[in-house]
């Protein structure tokens, strides 16, 4: 007779007896461990970014677009991976909070775009501003896309599936 799987193995977060509790994710010293071990390295990341690459008045501020698309990139292909690899549990898990949420999180930046949008507008560059705030949108949705066929192609690949 074999063992009863573990929550992980099974997928759930639900406890095998019914009367252990369980702390929620968010809750979990592990989890948060992850998020913020993924954040340091994102936020390192972006700050290193954003000081080779400074924003000044009116100029399009390219390494907040540069950060934020490359996210959106890096967000939709882990998640496709992820998603396509099995159950949101275990090593999968592991790796969606400390990429997904910790690093992609961290490196990417709404409020520097809407702080930058607003700075553009505020120092006489209209057109600017609303380039930016909509080619930013648009490309980050394209990013995301282009993540997500590519990691569909590399793990068809990687699988040897035929499409």
């Amino acid at each position: 007779m074999g063992t009863d799987p573990s929550p992980n193995q099974i997928g759930t977060s639900l406890p095998i007896d019914p009367d252990t509790p369980v702390r929620p994710l968010h809750l979990q010293f592990s989890a948060i461990s992850l998020v913020f071990a993924g954040g340091i390295v994102g936020t390192g990341l972006r700050y290193l970014v954003e000081e080779l690459f400074p924003a000044h008045g009116v100029a399009w501020p390219w390494a907040t677009f540069g950060v934020n698309l490359a996210g959106a990139f890096v967000l939709g292909a882990l998640l496709e991976i992820l998603v396509l690899s099995g159950d949101d549990a275990g090593r999968r898990r592991r790796l969606r909070l400390c990429i997904g949420t910790g690093f992609c999180g961290s490196l990417t930046t709404y409020s520097t775009f809407a702080l930058e949008t607003a700075q553009l507008g505020h120092h006489g560059a209209a057109g600017t501003a609303v380039a930016y705030a909509v080619v930013s949108v648009i490309a980050g949705l394209v990013c995301a896309w282009a993540g997500i066929v590519a990691a569909g192609q590399a793990h068809r690949r990687w699988t040897g599936e035929v499409s």
